[in-house]
């Protein structure tokens, strides 16, 4: 049984930490969640943690070992794996009595699912011999989530030995993980995020798993996170060329979600799904052929069946009205339900502080922050405390942190050593550099320097805290990185009512009134090109209007796509349709009073 077939969502990566254990807390209930792998100490650390709670020996992988960091990957990639499979079985030998585990497995189901059927009716008979019929039957249901990873493409730093002579480039940060990954005992699917990288993609070719085996089963599938149907045909064409097939694209709103914020160039949501609804079988056909020709010409076994290609979409989606028209309109084969689970213990690593200061939160303190050394913009909240630990270093005229883990080290403007931009060490550089020119640096440059703070230890520290467990070097202030969707949840939620959330069984949004996910995206939208627009203040170039204009165009060409699909929303009150329209005559108002720059004179 496939393990995508009961649960139609599932739970994405977010930062460092607060996923890198979701499939010990909710696989065994059919829900599958994505690991992110890039940081090797951490997993060490948590391989550590778990090997002691559930007695089993530890060994540690230290730097000294051969390829250290692709085999910590691995190893606590197996462990998931073992952890997951004896919860399954235990659950699978459990009484249906009481409020055992198995119980709340089928509890959590959809309404609509054959088997939840199944679950009432053992429920409500009283014929002994029946309802334990019922129950075996039952138990053939129950399968896993799937424990995906995800490797984010542009984390790709070149890695050097001991005496620092360059590594191959498979020991790259991106190519370790990838390797670890391949390596494990998983039978999963590794999301790749953040854009092309042609080396990585590559690198697949070498592990056996990535293609169809004599049964034309793949065991290490691949999902390619794309921001539009144009991304999501070049990187399948660049698989498929070798003979490699994605079994998933999983569609994510530029602005309207967690973490780093890909823009795309105005094209908006709805009419990004529209295009995969209208194109999904032309682009399985190219696919699918490219793929099995790929297959036939390297002597590799070709599918004897046409393989599941998956479109799902994650990314600002709020109510249970939102997520049944995404995968009945749009027919989605699933969501993405991401910022929400933070509020949940049971299924993420939130620490205690940062639990309460998000679940008290308004919606003023999500917000759209330069702060990524990537250069990448950067969905924030404001009252971290690593926000707070940042403005301390600055008001100690220390800015900047100490680079320990150096994943994002990638500037080379002051030495042969790459820097990340948010070191101490770099904004050191950068601010005695900006003070020796013979103009003063303006406030907006300086703070352009000292706005970007560490992700690399603030995205991990939540786990520690949350477990106990002594926080490398002592640096415990915590970065987190929602959506700005999670301002209209606000309090400390179970596993079973943000389900129950999702599935239309309850309700746990606030007050707030919340517009529909597709005019939350416009309005992020619009406010990006109103902050781009002033950026360009002075250095305009021909480039940079002809892209702000298709930007604009592409906005009111949603807008439109809106209007047109209003009918549509069905399974809204016609309050809430009527609410809909008035926010697209809003939001184009808003639209039309951005006026472009004038071009910078030659």
């Amino acid at each position: 049984m496939s393990q995508y077939s009961l649960h139609n969502f599932h739970i994405p990566v977010m930062g460092l930490s607060f996923t890198v254990d979701t499939p010990v807390k909710v696989a065994r209930f059919g829900i599958s969640s994505v690991v992110s792998i890039t940081e090797h100490n951490m997993l060490e650390s948590m391989r550590s943690f778990y090997c002691h709670e559930t007695n089993r020996p530890y060994v540690a992988i230290t730097s000294k070992d051969d390829d250290y960091r692709s085999k910590r990957i691995t190893e606590y990639l197996n462990l998931l794996n073992e952890i997951v499979s004896g919860q399954i079985r235990d659950l699978c030998n459990e009484s249906f009595e009481n409020e055992n585990d198995i119980n709340k497995y089928f509890l959590l189901l959809p309404e609509y699912l054959d088997v939840k059927q199944l679950y009432k009716q053992m429920l409500s008979t009283d014929d002994v011999a029946k309802k334990n019929k019922l129950q075996n039957r039952l138990r053939n249901y129950i399968v896993a989530g799937a424990i995906d990873v995800n490797i984010m493409t542009k984390v790709d730093r070149p890695a050097y030995d001991t005496n620092g002579q360059a590594l191959p480039p498979e020991f790259s940060d991106a190519m370790t993980a990838l390797r670890g990954f391949a390596n494990s005992s998983l039978n999963s699917s590794v999301v790749f995020s953040a854009g092309f990288n042609s080396k990585l993609y590559s690198y697949c070719e070498q592990f056996r798993d990535f293609f169809p085996d004599i049964n034309g089963v793949v065991k290490k599938k691949i999902i390619i996170k794309v921001s539009d149907f144009r991304s999501a045909q070049i990187q399948g064409r660049f698989f498929a060329k070798k003979g490699i097939w994605i079994s998933e694209f999983r569609i994510e709103s530029g602005l309207n979600c967690g973490g780093h914020a890909f823009a795309t160039n105005g094209l908006l949501l709805g009419p990004i799904l529209e295009e995969f609804k209208q194109n999904r079988q032309i682009l399985y056909d190219e696919l699918f052929s490219m793929c099995q020709a790929a297959l036939a010409q390297k002597e590799r076994t070709c599918f004897t069946e046409n393989p599941d290609m998956r479109i799902t979409v994650q990314g600002g989606i709020g109510t249970a009205s939102e997520n049944a028209f995404l995968l009945q309109y749009y027919e989605m084969d699933g969501t993405g339900w991401g910022s929400p689970f933070l509020l949940v213990p049971e299924a993420t690593n939130v620490d205690e502080e940062t639990l309460h200061l998000l679940a008290t939160a308004s919606k003023d303190d999500y917000y759209l922050s330069d702060s990524s050394p990537l250069g990448v913009p950067f969905n924030n909240f404001r009252k971290t405390s690593a926000e707070k630990q940042r403005k301390e270093r600055i008001e100690k005229e220390r800015p900047g942190s100490p680079c320990y883990k150096k994943f994002l080290a990638f500037n080379n403007e002051f030495s042969g050593e790459p820097l990340c931009t948010a070191s101490r060490k770099y904004q050191h550089l950068k601010l005695n550099q900006l003070n020796q020119d013979d103009t003063k640096a303006t406030d907006e440059q300086l703070n352009d320097v000292i706005v970007k703070d560490c992700l690399c230890e603030g995205l991990s520290a939540s786990v520690f805290l949350v477990n106990r467990i002594p926080v490398p070097h002592n640096l415990k202030a915590v970065t987190i990185c929602p959506g700005p969707n999670l301002a209209y949840f606000s309090g400390v939620f179970s596993l079973s009512q943000m389900v129950d959330h999702i599935y239309g069984r309850g309700n746990v949004l606030n007050s707030l009134v919340r517009p529909h996910m597709f005019i939350n995206e416009l309005q992020l939208y619009i406010d990006y090109l109103d902050r781009e627009i002033k950026k360009t203040f002075g250095e305009l170039n021909e480039k940079k209007e002809k892209q702000l204009i298709a930007f604009k165009e592409n906005l009111f060409k949603g807008i439109n796509y809106y209007r047109q699909i209003t009918t549509k929303l069905k399974m809204e009150t016609s309050q809430f349709v009527e609410n809909f329209k008035n926010d697209l005559l809003e939001c184009e108002m808003n639209l039309k009073i951005i006026l472009l720059p004038e071009p910078t004179a030659k």
